[in-house]
């Protein structure tokens, strides 16, 4: 059987660049930014036009921009370190006869490894580099000496991260505790060197393997934040004017809707003790379908033990947007339906808004749950609410420390290594695969005669060869096997 080494070509997709169109005012060199422009713009497809266009210049495709740089979504490509190669050596040394094989083993691939960085608070370093591989071991040296281990490659993330398998949708872990670390890639393992296959019958190998191939998959980051409490409500209810009250965070504040187009994170000291807040931007009615921002940030909400549901007293509705926001809630996880919720009507400095409360107060209360008013901007009943919600948080049961995704639940179904298929690609062309005999494929030096020998005898121990000849192979066919094609004759298979 001759066999010659054909390896896989890996082809990466090339990003399609999307054109644009340059005011006459501005020109190609102009700094990227988000900007409004009042002059001619020529659109494609229609005439030229006069007006106020948004401009969104140098937008990577795929990622979205806000003024905050908040990024919550990543997908990326992880590499574990390949093993390092064998070597065929013996030991020349004066006074010594006949030293034998001297040739060491290659070390180990480093390890992908995620943790938990609690200083971290989005996924943005993961947005502007996809690629991430692990150092591979180094090859093995003469007198047996085993080459070094590749060093880990770890990547931080923020607590409340969760990591799936992009192809398949899987979750590998959920890392919502600082100090919790979870190995996504294995590195691959050193090839021998030829001391490890000397034997009583072979005292002078020439033979040694490749290093083992690194695991490699892409993944999806997902971002969900870690907080005691969450602030939700309709835009513009006063939830970043609250935080801002009550923590040392600087969230944006104005008079309009949508001033906040990211969560935002404050911490409030209440009776010595730390209570985590988020900010959640807006929601409108459909927000579970994509509405506005709510798609994007509604799942920060599930990582909340206490929901303070923020009523804007100038509202022309008030109980019609708290129904309103509730129903999202449902919609979008039934859970969220039976999460505590804290019901705070705000404004209370403006007159209309006193005169509204005790009718809201009612209605709110007719349905069992706590309801306070509260002014944010002149901090009127601010520090009573605070008690209340550290009161509401003593309450709820204690979290269970999960170790969510165990070592046992992360730990693969048994897999029979040695199973094998053969496919009939096409006139004259078989491919075989399976765990163990591709591994072999790709970790055979067919540089050495005898490594092509011991690949043979595989084959035939495996029984992939008769199974091969009851397929019907006849002599000149080609089998690919992993990265390797084989020329299949029946003439080679005696030695």
């Amino acid at each position: 059987m001759r066999s010659h080494f054909s390896p896989k070509s890996e082809q990466e997709a090339e990003s399609s660049s999307t054109s644009l169109q340059f005011p006459p005012c501005l020109g190609r060199g102009s700094p990227a930014r988000v900007g409004f422009c009042l002059c001619q713009l020529l659109p494609p497809t229609r005439e030229a036009t006069v007006g106020l266009y948004p401009l969104v210049l140098d937008k990577h495709d795929g990622r979205d921009y806000n003024g905050s740089m908040f990024f919550d979504q990543a997908r990326i490509y992880v590499k574990a370190g390949d093993g390092g190669n064998g070597i065929v050596a013996f030991r020349r040394e004066k006074f010594v006869r006949q030293g034998g094989p001297f040739g060491g083993t290659g070390g180990r691939g480093g390890n992908v490894i995620f943790t938990v960085d609690p200083s971290l608070n989005t996924l943005s370093p993961y947005q502007y580099q996809v690629h991430y591989r692990a150092e591979r071991g180094a090859h093995g040296g003469g007198a047996n000496k085993t080459g070094a281990r590749g060093p880990d490659l770890v990547l931080r993330v923020p607590p409340g991260t969760v990591i799936r398998n992009a192809d398949t949708g899987e979750v590998i872990a959920d890392l919502s505790r600082p100090g919790r670390s979870v190995l996504v890639a294995r590195g691959g393992r050193g090839g021998r060197g030829n001391s490890a296959f000397k034997s009583e019958r072979n005292k002078a190998p020439r033979i040694a393997e490749n290093g083992q191939p690194g695991e490699e998959l892409w993944l999806t980051l997902e971002l969900k934040l870690v907080a005691d409490v969450g602030i939700v409500g309709v835009p513009n209810a006063g939830k970043s004017t609250l935080l801002s009250v009550i923590s040392a965070a600087k969230p944006k504040i104005a008079d309009y809707p949508f001033t906040t187009v990211a969560p935002t994170l404050g911490v409030a000291e209440v009776n010595h003790r730390q209570i985590v807040f988020a900010d959640i931007p807006g929601l409108l009615e459909g927000a579970h379908t994509g509405v506005g921002l709510g798609l994007d940030f509604l799942r920060h909400v599930e990582r909340t033990r206490l929901l303070i549901h923020l009523l804007n007293g100038d509202s022309p509705d008030p109980l019609g947007d708290y129904e309103a926001i509730n129903q999202e809630l449902l919609l979008f996880n039934p859970a969220l339906a039976e999460r505590p919720q804290l019901v705070v009507f705000n404004k209370l400095d403006l007159p209309h808004a006193r005169e509204l409360w005790p009718t809201v107060e009612a209605a709110i209360r007719a349905e069992g749950r706590p309801v306070f008013a509260i002014s944010a901007a002149t901090g009127e009943n601010v520090q009573t609410l605070l008690y209340e919600v550290q009161k509401m948080l003593d309450a709820l049961p204690a979290e269970p420390d999960e170790e969510a995704f165990s070592e046992t639940e992360l730990l693969a179904a048994p897999v029979d290594e040695k199973a094998f298929e053969i496919h009939r690609l096409d006139e004259g062309e078989w491919q075989v695969t399976g765990i163990a005999i591709e591994r072999t494929a790709q970790m055979t030096n067919w540089d050495y005669y005898e490594a092509s020998m011991r690949f043979q005898r595989i084959l035939r121990a495996m029984g992939i060869s008769d199974a091969l000849r009851k397929a019907g192979i006849e002599d000149g066919d080609t089998v690919q096997i992993g990265p390797v094609e084989l020329v299949w004759g029946y003439e080679s298979l005696e030695g």
